[in-house]
């Protein structure tokens, strides 16, 4: 218990009042010796976060019950005050399971164990059994697209890779603005000012995919432009270069010098 307090910068008085009301789940016990682990420090310092907030103990103790009960994300939203609103899910993908022959037909040839590894690694797949789960029905029918178009596979999960480290960098952006002017403090919420809140997140969620769509798009009528223009000089240069000279085929011919008397 010492060297636990210790760790979180706490008194160890401090650490046996939230034994005593329940804040802090038991130790493991070997005979004498009670065992503390690293859960219980990050216990101790979802505690310290949640006061430093301006939650009391009281509330901390039923938010910690809430979600020891299954209650989850859910359920600390009703305590709240906000019931499911901000714990409804962002989206609306569909999974999908697929047979190992179900998958070949996606993707023929392309069914390696390097981009099933790939695809595990990223997320696009999961393990079902003896079948694959795919995450979303929507980048199963794109991915297979741009297969059938020519891009292998594994350029596909390449691209994936990226896009899905640029998505988190923008979905984090958004959050911290939302976090920053819609929700604001947990602590102490009116009634009034929890309802906004709750009617907020709702129009927010389809503000925040037009935002991403219209850049999206913007993005790629710039570059694809850029690319096709780019193109189009060059075959015009290449097509120039095989025709020869335009004033030879037309036939025309310069007139001859008069030779010196």
């Amino acid at each position: 218990m010492e060297e636990l307090a210790e760790a979180a910068g706490i008194p160890v008085r401090t650490l046996r009042f939230y034994r005593e009301r329940r804040l802090l789940p038991p130790p493991r016990r070997d005979g004498r010796i009670a065992w503390y682990s690293d859960s219980h420090l990050a216990r101790l310092r979802t505690i310290a976060a949640l006061l430093e907030r301006g939650h009391t103990l009281g509330g901390i103790a039923e938010l910690i019950t809430a979600w020891e009960n299954g209650r989850t994300l859910g359920g600390v939203a009703e305590l709240l005050g906000l019931d499911e609103t901000l714990a409804a899910p962002w989206s609306d993908e569909t999974p999908v399971v697929l047979t190992p022959q179900e998958l070949a037909d996606y993707f023929g040839d392309d069914v390696s164990p390097e981009n099933l590894t790939t695809a595990l690694e990223i997320g696009y797949i999961a393990v079902d059994g003896e079948n694959a789960l795919h995450t979303s029905r929507r980048l199963l029918d794109v991915s297979a697209a741009l297969v059938r178009e020519g891009v292998p596979l594994a350029a596909v999960l390449a691209a994936g890779r990226e896009v899905r480290g640029h998505v988190d960098a923008i979905a984090e952006l958004f959050t911290q603005v939302v976090k920053t002017h819609v929700l604001g403090p947990p602590d102490d919420l009116p009634p009034e000012h929890v309802q906004r809140v709750s009617d907020t997140m709702q129009r927010l969620r389809p503000l925040a995919k037009d935002i991403v769509d219209a850049e999206m798009s913007l993005a790629m009528e710039r570059r694809v432009r850029t690319e096709i223009d780019t193109w189009l000089r060059r075959q015009a240069a290449v097509t120039g270069a095989d025709r020869g000279d335009p004033h030879q085929e037309t036939g025309e011919r310069q007139a001859p010098r008069e030779r010196p008397a």
